[in-house]
């Protein structure tokens, strides 16, 4: 019986589906899914509006979802019983986005990883489960060096004036909000860590300004500091990082982990690769 696998790997912005069928690879995106924010009623309506007709009919062996906000048993069953709607007879398995982060890096082996995207947060996995793990607070207490943080702090720094004449007038051109749109974007629509995580482009953009740099090095100076120094493994493990934020800051991430001697591994800008593999070792099905 050939197999037909779904793999999602979900953040609070987008969400990454590959579909494993007789050794192929589909690949397709929805808007990001988080139980913490949304009902079983708004993830089924994301879902049979956003996916491919012909995958929302398709019959499904095996789902695999690695999904943010999905650590809890409680939040897990409410995105599993939206899939369930539409694959009722699939075999569905929920779990958290780190623990999807952890098997893409480590695979079977031991390691600290760590997400750094619109969220961030770390953990020691020994090859099989998650030991330990450094709480992530969210964007409104933590999230040190994602997405959501560094776009609190661009807008800070907006805001208090605190940029020089060429980066608030690059800001204006770039985003053309006011402070009284981002307050209310941020104080009274939906999914303000979305609409905050989304200035972290600029930051790419203005790399080599003494500004944005020090905003850089200090964010992730603060998730070194915060997070990974609590880990007593962390001089004998090397170290992974995943997420939009860690793949185009990693030269920033090199520096720190010298800094602090720690072993540097994998970055990864997102984890479906490691995610890919490993169920396919599972499954025996091999990419064509």
């Amino acid at each position: 019986m050939v197999q037909s696998i779904l793999i999602a790997d979900s953040g609070a912005t987008k969400t990454a589906w590959r579909l494993l069928e007789n050794g192929k690879l589909k690949d397709f995106h929805t808007s990001g899914i988080s139980p913490y924010h949304m009902s079983q009623s708004q993830i089924e309506k994301l879902i049979r509006e956003e996916f491919p007709k012909k995958i929302l009919t398709k019959s499904i062996s095996h789902v695999y979802y690695y999904g943010t906000g999905c650590k809890t048993s409680v939040k897990a069953r409410i995105v599993a019983r939206a899939l369930a709607t539409f694959y009722d007879d699939a075999k569905i398995h929920i779990t958290h986005d780190l623990m999807g982060a952890a098997i893409a890096t480590c695979g079977n082996k031991a390691g600290i990883t760590c997400i750094l995207g619109t969220g961030s947060n770390s953990c020691f996995y020994n090859g099989k489960k998650i030991v330990t793990n450094s709480p992530g607070l969210g964007y409104v207490l933590g999230d040190e060096a994602s997405g959501a943080y560094f776009g609190k702090l661009l807008v800070q720094h907006f805001l208090y004036k605190k940029f020089d004449q060429s980066l608030e007038k690059a800001f204006v051109k770039q985003f053309n909000l006011n402070k009284d749109e981002i307050l209310h974007k941020v104080y009274r629509e939906s999914f303000p860590n979305r609409f905050l995580a989304n200035f972290a482009q600029f930051l790419s953009a203005h790399r080599g300004h003494y500004i944005i740099e020090n905003i850089i090095e200090d964010g992730l100076r603060e998730f070194f500091g915060t997070h990974l120094i609590r880990y007593p493994q962390i001089e004998k493990m090397p170290v992974h990082f995943v997420g939009s934020i860690a793949f185009h800051f990693q030269d920033k991430i090199d520096e720190l982990c010298n800094v602090y001697g720690f072993h540097l591994g994998q970055i990864l800008k997102d984890p479906m690769e490691g995610l890919t593999k490993f169920h396919q070792l599972r499954s025996g099905s091999k990419k064509k």
